[in-house]
């Protein structure tokens, strides 16, 4: 049987992801040290931590794969309005603003999706929190079990 001291921490350690905002990497040090401290004590602690942690090591990984992605797209709509077979010095630089390169538009496209794993993110993180408060189990989605 659960007691509200385990939901308690269990819903800690998934609001303490929320710690980034104040500290520097504090979404992966709160629920670290929370789940650490408390692992041994519940089998619900341990899991709702391993899935914290699991899933902002997902999200960390996601992010960066997003990232990769869509700065050479930034880069080289950057360099499209130049001419780097043909410079002359006396013309001077033209960057054209009325046609947008479809560059632009794919890492357009990338940064919005950025935007939307955010919010995605903070949505799961507080349904997470609400599920620990009820004593239910709950696995994230999209979530790579670095910790089992």
């Amino acid at each position: 049987m659960l007691d509200n001291h385990q939901k308690n921490i269990a819903t800690f350690i998934h609001l303490s992801t929320f710690s980034r905002f104040l500290i520097p990497f504090g979404n992966f040090i709160g629920p670290i040290i929370l789940w650490m401290a408390n692992k041994d004590k519940s089998e619900f602690v341990d899991s709702h931590g391993k899935q914290a942690i699991n899933f902002q090591m997902s999200i960390l990984l996601y992010a960066l794969i997003l990232g990769l992605l869509s700065v050479p797209f930034f880069i080289f709509n950057l360099f499209d309005g130049f001419n780097f077979i043909d410079i002359d010095p006396f013309d001077g630089v033209h960057i054209s603003l009325s046609e947008p390169s479809p560059l632009l538009y794919i890492g357009g496209s990338l940064g919005f999706l950025a935007i939307l794993g955010f919010i995605l993110e903070l949505v799961f993180i507080v349904i997470a929190s609400l599920k620990a408060r009820d004593g239910e189990f709950y696995h994230y989605p999209l979530t790579i079990d670095f910790l089992k």
